[in-house]
């Protein structure tokens, strides 16, 4: 834990607030106002640095006229679009604060809830991560089919996730430090977030609606990232395969048993085409299922062995604060 009254002094950062962006030019303003406002009362050091994941809009445009205006803001505006977690990652590269607060765009999660954050930190905490009591803005079945996600994933082992927790979060130095030691591609933050461990406690807090813009999350997207999440931390599929395949021979030695005796002792009918059909089709759809699930876990070794950069930047706006030495 660092000496607070050594940071209160201290020209670097004492704050760094990461927000990874894609087309939220209606948001920009409103968020940084917002930031700013809190950032001040909290009586240190800060900056803010935003990252432009390949924004359509004029992301990147209102990023560089708050960097014009604001000396604490640094922009940095990769190469293309290479997803959230990848941006958040590149955010996280270049934060220098001793403490790093990660938050998004949309103004879901109200950046008044940082104080209490803060405060968990200076308690000893490196990690202090906001809860959702309450999702407002989300449908039913989104609510539902997240908390069959965190369901899963507690019951597959691997990492226990804080129920109904997203990104937003306050981080020590050292935690920070010690995530971005992992550099895989296949990337489930909220995973990492909970696999690199450290001192940790929950702010509960109302998830507002998203203020302007429309969610870049569907259920396709959705249910890919769900992937990500169960494939990164468990092989927990590859053993379900496995064990459905064992059941399933199982059951096929036993019917051969079965039509053998009934062969012997009550000769051989012609079977009925129709079940005939149905154990093929289900042996064929039972095999392309496991194919499927080796698939995604042999792709993503795929991916991690041409090694490749996680992500490009384009240019860096870097914040005129004092530069923390690493």
């Amino acid at each position: 834990m660092p000496d607070q009254a050594s940071l209160l002094n201290a020209k670097i950062p004492v704050f760094s607030v990461v927000v990874p962006c894609h087309d939220e030019a209606a948001n920009i303003g409103a968020l940084h106002r917002r930031l700013s406002d809190v950032l001040d009362g909290l009586g240190s050091a800060w900056e803010i640095v935003y990252i432009n994941d390949g924004s359509r809009d004029t992301t990147l445009t209102l990023l560089e006229a708050l960097h014009d205006a604001d000396e604490r803001v640094c922009v940095v505006n990769l190469s293309r679009n290479f997803g959230k977690e990848i941006a958040l990652t590149a955010g996280l590269d270049h934060a220098q604060g001793a403490a790093v607060i990660v938050i998004d765009a949309d103004l879901q999660d109200p950046p008044e809830i940082i104080p209490h954050l803060v405060a968990g930190w200076r308690a000893g905490f490196d990690v202090v991560y906001a809860q959702r009591r309450k999702r407002a803005g989300e449908t039913w079945l989104k609510k539902q089919t997240a908390a069959g996600f965190y369901w899963l994933m507690a019951q597959l082992g691997g990492v226990k996730l804080p129920r109904d927790t997203g990104d937003f979060r306050l981080m020590s130095r050292r935690s920070v430090d010690a995530l971005l030691l992992l550099r895989e591609h296949h990337r489930f933050m909220k995973g990492l977030f909970t696999w690199v461990g450290f001192p940790s406690m929950a702010v509960p807090y109302d998830r507002a609606p998203r203020q302007a813009g429309m969610t870049k999350y569907n259920y396709w997207k959705l249910w890919n990232f769900a992937l990500e999440g169960i494939t990164g931390f468990t092989v927990m599929p590859l053993k379900i395969a496995t064990y459905f395949g064992l059941v399933t021979s199982v059951l096929a030695g036993a019917y051969a048993v079965q039509l053998l005796v009934r062969t012997m002792l009550f000769g051989n009918p012609v079977a009925g085409y129709p079940s005939l059909m149905a154990v093929i089709l289900f042996l064929g759809g039972a095999q392309m299922m496991t194919l499927g699930v080796i698939g995604e876990y042999l792709g993503r070794i795929f991916n991690e062995t041409k090694r490749r950069p996680l992500y490009l930047v384009e240019r860096v706006l870097a914040s005129r604060v004092a530069v923390r030495q690493k």
